[in-house]
This record gives structure tokens, C-alpha cells and sequence, in this order.
């Protein structure tokens, strides 16, 4: 059967490099093995967009897959055929709407950035209008299904959003019914929506770099034929879905080779992701621009930084997560791979952005867990931390931050080292509270702020 005579059971909110990467490739996966076989109706959230190139090239396009996998190098490319159709709303309304009154549709998948999943009291679109906002679509989206089909409780939609934010499918189940409410569609569509569909919570985990311009000749020799939506990614992929029982059948990716996993709770994945993967991000970050490094893979790779952030991993934040039946160690090892990815140029400077807020989110939260649990402070990260005071107050590099940040390591730069660290840790508006009350803290990043002005910082790593 070809991807033409699938039918359509996912709408996927984005067109984006990201869902192309992650749920497109899973889905000609499973066709490939027989295992879903359908196909994905594509819509443009927004009103420019690539729905138009996608459908001049009868919506296929090549994925890149580039990484290390068990130690072992990954570089292969594959046609994506799972898609169906692309839909812009803007100009074709009705064929939206059209989505809504497919039979066989099932799922409905979004990435629609971040700042997607939002409520706007202002917009309220007039007869045959779309909506503005992406819950505001997706409202109009059920309610033509829940009309065309007489409001029958067999044609909900399972609802799973890939937006970046914790909890995305309750915060889009709580846009929708604003959006219900605002518009006045009835308590028969509310109930509805609540009994007959369903709005899973949702993890992904992926690099996409997209369209992998400066190599793309190369990689269009090896395709054989032209293609401008060429998309890369790294080899790993991880979905963790926090669903009702019934979309891991519509769904059933978890069962063929993918790492799709289904829970019942998704926080301690959550808590890893941000711990291992964020967290070695962010501490590694001053530790390999202050050595001299540039990139992610230069930084584990070497022998000092990357002897130091193996351990800041493994004995210090591994630790301090706890998932049932699981072990942290193996997404552990599977950070590790993906910083060493060859094929992906991850600039340390450009993740030093917002690094303040940062280690507040990422690195804080695993600190105190680790004291509380050892009785003793994380001596990795405690240097993570002085090597951050000593990038923000050094000079030498152009960081991005908030202005008022910046402004104020400015004004303590020329303290002296007791001065510098007492005022940093004391500024709770930095951390979140004054992270000299935790005992024995403000003496080590003291320490190890001196041993990084007064040394190279080869024996300042040497001596932790």
C-alpha cells in the first residue's frame, strides 16, 4: 500500500523541522513494518510557512540521521513518505475543516513552539474565520468533528502535543475549554470533549539542527534527486507520553524498536531529561569556555573537562534521580554519546545564554538534593558554580543575559575574591534565595575562584 492509499489518521499541527525529525520519521517507521498504516494531514499554524513547498514535493522530503549509538557512529539518510497533505487554513479554510470530518482519524500531534499553547480573549473569529491562536484552531477543529458526526462518542481524537512546557496537554485541554466558554459552544460539545477525547502529557527529546545547509550538496549527491526540506537530526530520540490506555493501540510505537515510552507519570522523566541532559549543559558551559574549549564535543572529549563532567554525571547527579524499574545510567550513557556527536558543532557560547536562569532551573535543584541525601556538598558542581561567577565577571566573553544580570556582576567584578562570591551567592534575586546560608558553600566557591584566577585551570580541575 503507498502512502496514498492510507488513509488519514494523524493532523499535525507544524510543519516544522522538529515534528518532521521526530513524529513523521516514527510514522513511516511503522508503516514501513505494517504496524500504523496511515498517513499524516499536515497544517501551518502559522500564516507563512512551508505547507507550500511541502506539497510541491508531494509532501516527501529526506531525514539525516547523524550520531553515535552504543559507541558506534550513525549516518544515514531516509526517505519520508508518511505524509499525506499539507494544509494551509489561511487560504483553505475549508479543506481545515474537511480534517475534521475524516472517519479514520484518530490523532492529533502539534509543535507549535512554546509560546503555542496560549489563551487569547481577543481571539474570536467571525463565521467561516480561523482562529488565530493554535488551541483556538484546534476548538473549531473538534467542534466541526463533533457536528459532522452528530456528536458520536466514537470519533473523539486523542490529543498529544509536543510543545516544549510542562504539562503541555493539560495547558492545551484548559485553552480549549476557555476557548468553549468564550465562544459559547455548548455544554453537549463540552462534555464531549471531555468523555470522547483525550489530551495526553508529553516528553520529547531530540536535536534537530534542520536544514543542514552547510553540507547540503554533499547530502543531496547522496540522495540522488533535489530536495529543499531536507531535515537533520541526531541519531537519539526519546518520547515519553503520560496518556489514557487506549492511544498506546493508536499509537503503538513503543512496541517496534522506537524509544516511545508510555507512563503513568511523567515528572521523573522530566526531572532526568532537565537533571542529566540541562543540567551537564549548563555546568559544563564555563568550565570548557574558561579551559579554552568551544564546543560540547571538545569539552567531553578532552581529557580533563571530560574526565570532571563524567563524574559531575555520574556520582553527583544520577544520584539523586529515582525512576521505578529504570536506570538513570543508561540515559546517562546516551548524554554522553550525544555530546561526542561528530556531526553536530554545539558552540558552548551559544548555549551560555540566560546561564544565571539557568543553573537556578537546572543544576540548584539537584545540588540541594545531592547535600541532603550525602550530608556533603557536590565538589563538581560547587566548581561548575565558581567557574560561572568567574565567566560573568572575567570580561573575556560576550554573554547574553538579562541586563540587569550583566549589570550587576559588572559592578562586583572589581571586588575582591571574598567580596565578589559573598555578594553573588547573598543575591537571592539570582538564585532564588541566598545561597549563603547553605553551610560551607561560600568557603568552596571562594576556594576554587582563587585557584581559577591564580592557576591554568588544568590544575584547578586537577585539585578538585
Amino acid at each position: 500500500m503507498t502512502k496514498q492509499e492510507f488513509p488519514t489518521k494523524v493532523i499535525q499541527f507544524g510543519e516544522g523541522n522538529f515534528l518532521r525529525a521526530f513524529v513523521d520519521w516514527m510514522i513511516d517507521i511503522l508503516n514501513e513494518k505494517n504496524a500504523f498504516n496511515g498517513s499524516v494531514a499536515v497544517v501551518q499554524p502559522l500564516e507563512n510557512g512551508l505547507v507550500q513547498m511541502l506539497a510541491e514535493q508531494n509532501c516527501h522530503y529526506h531525514h539525516v540521521r547523524q550520531g553515535l549509538e552504543g559507541g558506534q557512529k550513525i549516518d544515514e539518510i531516509r526517505k519520508i513518505t508518511s505524509i499525506s497533505k499539507a494544509v494551509n487554513p489561511y487560504k483553505d479554510t475549508r479543506s481545515y475543516f474537511e480534517l475534521a470530518e475524516a472517519p479514520e482519524v484518530q490523532l492529533v500531534f502539534s509543535n507549535t513552539t512554546e509560546a503555542g499553547i496560549v489563551f487569547d480573549e481577543k481571539d474570536q473569529p467571525t463565521d467561516g474565520q480561523i482562529a488565530s491562536s493554535f488551541p483556538g484552531k484546534l476548538t473549531q477543529l473538534l467542534k466541526q468533528r463533533f457536528d459532522h458526526f452528530n456528536a458520536d462518542e466514537s470519533k473523539g481524537l486523542a490529543v498529544v502535543p509536543c510543545e516544549l512546557i510542562e504539562q503541555n496537554g493539560t495547558k492545551l485541554k484548559q485553552c480549549v475549554n476557555q476557548y468553549i466558554q468564550l465562544w459559547g459552544l455548548g455544554g453537549a460539545f463540552q462534555n464531549w470533549v471531555d468523555n470522547s477525547c483525550s489530551f495526553a502529557n508529553t516528553l520529547v527529546d531530540r536535536i534537530v539542527p534542520g536544514y543542514p545547509k552547510e553540507e547540503i550538496e554533499t547530502l543531496l549527491d547522496r540522495i540522488g534527486e533535489l530536495d529543499k526540506l531536507v531535515v537533520k537530526s541526531e541519531a537519539f530520540h526519546l518520547f515519553v507520553i503520560q496518556a489514557e490506555d487506549y492511544v498506546k493501540e493508536l499509537f503503538p510505537a513503543h512496541q517496534h524498536g522506537l524509544n516511545v515510552k508510555y507512563v503513568s507519570d511523567i515528572t521523573p522523566y522530566r526531572t532526568q531529561k532537565v537533571r542529566i541532559l540541562n543540567g551537564a549543559h549548563t555546568s559544563m558551559v564555563p568550565i570548557g569556555l574558561l579551559y579554552g574549549l568551544e564546543t560540547v564535543s571538545e569539552t567531553i572529549d578532552d581529557p580533563e573537562t571530560g574526565k570532571l563532567i563524567n563524574e559531575l554525571i555520574y556520582d553527583e547527579i544520577v544520584p539523586t534521580i529515582s525512576i521505578p524499574g529504570e536506570d538513570p545510567k543508561e540515559f546517562a550513557d546516551a548524554v554522553i554519546n550525544r555530546f561526542q556527536n561528530p556531526f553536530i558543532r554545539h558552540e558552548l557560547i551559544s548555549i551560555s545564554l540566560n546561564s544565571i536562569s539557568k543553573f537556578k532551573v537546572r543544576v540548584l535543584p539537584t545540588f540541594k538534593d545531592y547535600l541532603k541525601h550525602t550530608g556533603e556538598l557536590p565538589k563538581r558542581m560547587t566548581f561548575s558554580l565558581a567557574c560561572l561567577l568567574k565567566l560573568y565577571t572575567s570580561g573575556q566573553f560576550d554573554l547574553k543575559d538579562d541586563q540587569n544580570i550583566l549589570n550587576f556582576f559588572d559592578t562586583i567584578k572589581v571586588l575582591n575574591t571574598d567580596t565578589l562570591v559573598q555578594k553573588a551567592l547573598s543575591n537571592s534575586e539570582l538564585w532564588g534565595e541566598d545561597l549563603t546560608s547553605i553551610e560551607g558553600l561560600t568557603e568552596q566557591v571562594i576556594e576554587h575562584f582563587e585557584s581559577i584566577s591564580s592557576s591554568a585551570m588544568k590544575e584547578a580541575i586537577y585539585n578538585i
